[in-house]
């Protein structure tokens, strides 16, 4: 065991010089212990993250909240292209003059969709990136696990102190949506 691993993790002052260690000697063990200490303390603030927790719920849920965006974004630029193409053919149908109009902003139309290409790779990106996050807390989660004992008192971080806290999470993913017959259901009950 190291002089520095047996040295108290407070914040006391380096040892009265001894003779022979120079003042200089006597900062670096200064700086030396406060660096134990600052490691210390961020493998503790780390172990009370609870990367088995962020990389089970909090990292799987974000990756499936973005795909359900990408789904949704390409159904409903689906159904505005569709839509699209039908205000083409009736315009087709029309005087020159305004089935030339239409024309132009069902052009507009296909060129603003052009976001839920380039939101897609953004959001694929971000999967990708959380991905390497998990991969990588789920070969550091084995080597604080020791560590996560010690600090399983610890508080895994502030709550959301608003008095509607619970109200807010958004729209949920399809697998954990009511169908339209239960919520149909639920409202004839109140009759």
């Amino acid at each position: 065991m190291s002089a520095l691993s047996n040295r108290p993790e407070s914040g006391t002052a380096a040892p009265p010089a001894s003779p022979g260690v120079s003042p200089m000697d006597s900062k670096i063990f200064q700086e030396l212990e406060a660096l134990v200490r600052y490691i210390h303390s961020a493998k503790q603030e780390i172990a009370a993250l609870c990367p088995d927790e962020i990389r089970q719920k909090h990292i799987r849920d974000a990756t499936d909240e973005l795909d359900a965006i990408v789904g949704h974004t390409e159904e409903a630029t689906g159904a505005i292209l569709d839509a699209a193409e039908k205000i083409e053919k009736i315009a087709s149908t029309l005087e020159v003059d305004p089935a030339m109009k239409l024309a132009e902003e069902v052009t507009r139309i296909y060129e603003a969709c052009n976001f839920q290409d380039i939101t897609g790779q953004r959001i694929g990106k971000i999967v990708g990136a959380l991905k390497i996050i998990e991969a990588r807390l789920e070969a550091l989660a084995p080597s604080l696990s020791g560590i996560a004992a010690a600090a399983s008192g610890a508080v895994a971080g502030p709550a959301d102190a608003r008095p509607d806290a619970h109200l807010l999470h958004g729209p949920q993913l399809n697998a954990n949506a009511k169908s339209q017959e239960e919520i149909d259901a639920l409202l004839k009950s109140f009759d």
